[in-house]
C-alpha cells in the first residue's frame, strides 16, 4: 500500500510540475514529492503519512477535483496508523511490530 501512495504521489507531483502551475500550486506539489518518496522507501512512515494526509486534506479543501486526494488522505492516514510493514527502512531500523488481535472469548448461545 505504501508503494502504490508513494509512487503516485510522486508521479502526480512530477505530472503537474511539467505543466507550469502557479508558485502555490508548485511548493504544494513539491511538499507531496518529499513524503511520496519516504512513505515508497518505508522511512518514517507515520510522520509522512500524516504529512501526506494534512496536505492532501488541504487539497480537497482547495481543489476542484477531490477524488484522488480523498483516496491519498485515506490511504496515507492508514498507513500513519498501520506502519510500513515488513520490508521497509523503518523496519530495518527500529524493527518489525506486528499487532496481534487478541482471541475472541466464547460466547454463550444459553438465552
Amino acid at each position: 500500500m505504501r508503494l502504490v501512495v508513494g509512487s503516485v504521489l510522486l508521479v502526480r507531483a512530477s505530472w503537474l510540475l511539467s505543466t507550469g502551475p502557479p508558485l502555490d500550486a508548485t511548493l504544494t506539489f513539491v511538499s507531496l514529492a518529499g513524503p511520496g518518496l519516504l512513505l515508497a522507501a518505508g522511512l518514517w512512515t507515520p510522520l509522512a503519512g500524516i504529512a501526506v494526509a494534512a496536505i492532501e486534506l488541504s487539497q480537497i479543501l482547495t481543489s476542484e477535483d477531490v477524488f484522488a486526494p480523498i483516496m491519498a488522505a485515506t490511504m496515507a492516514g492508514a498507513l500513519a496508523m498501520l506502519g510500513p510493514g515488513r520490508w521497509s527502512f523503518d523496519a530495518r531500523l527500529f524493527g518489525w511490530k506486528r499487532i496481534e488481535a487478541p482471541p475472541r472469548a466464547p460466547t454463550s448461545n444459553a438465552h
